[in-house]
């Protein structure tokens, strides 16, 4: 008789013991609105050309992605003098 109860305690249980694991945590390095806006037209400054119909998606985003990149990594020009 008590069986059912159990039954439908332990599967409660099972349900929600998951949903802990996939809650999100605040942190700084979240994707926010701003940094993905930001990002993007930092790509449509390079060239990416987001609303253009294009069968190669996928890998257009990435290669303007390691142009991105790249330019990031490039040092900017220093205002030291030469000597």
């Amino acid at each position: 008789m008590n069986m059912p109860r159990i039954v439908v305690s332990a599967a409660a249980a099972l349900v929600l013991l998951p949903g802990g694991a996939f809650a999100q945590t605040s942190s700084d390095s979240a994707v926010t609105r701003t940094k993905v806006t930001q990002e993007l037209r930092e790509l449509v400054a390079i060239g990416y050309q987001p609303d253009a119909a294009r069968y190669d998606y996928p890998n257009d985003l990435t290669a303007a992605e390691k142009r991105l990149d790249a330019k990031r990594a490039t040092p900017v020009n220093s205002t030291v003098p030469l000597q």
